[in-house]
């Protein structure tokens, strides 16, 4: 079995530097977008398995993104996690409604992380 693909959009580096970290000790395959545009582009060509969606992005929020990646059939079932942080009373449902499966505020444990994607990307 092949690794599982998740697709990180995120603009800051700092940030992609530390999912980089974590997720390289485990059996995942990164791939990164910096901006919502190249985010919903890479999302509809690679097919992930998970979506990392950062909400605050150039070009496109994170919000829009989660949008028309959802309005392809064939991405409408592949979990989002929307990470902001932004985490304002109501945000979590705004999300939810763009097409989250789930809502991670930062500052985060990068453990809480870990044990999102893998409830949602299982890696065995």
């Amino acid at each position: 079995m092949s690794a599982k693909t998740i697709l990180y959009v995120e603009d800051n580096e700092a940030n992609r530097m530390i999912v980089r970290d974590l997720l390289k000790r485990t059996k995942y395959a990164l791939i990164e977008a910096h901006d919502g545009e190249a985010g919903v582009a890479m999302a509809l060509e690679k097919k992930p398995d998970l979506i990392l969606m950062d909400i605050q992005l150039p070009k496109i929020s994170g919000m829009e993104a989660m949008r028309r990646i959802r309005a392809d059939a064939s991405m409408a079932a592949t979990p989002i996690i929307a990470i902001t942080s932004f985490a304002l009373s109501g945000d979590d449902q705004k999300a939810k409604e763009a097409g989250a499966t789930a809502y991670l505020a930062k500052p985060y444990s990068p453990f809480d992380l870990l044990k999102l994607v893998r409830q949602y990307a299982p890696d065995s």
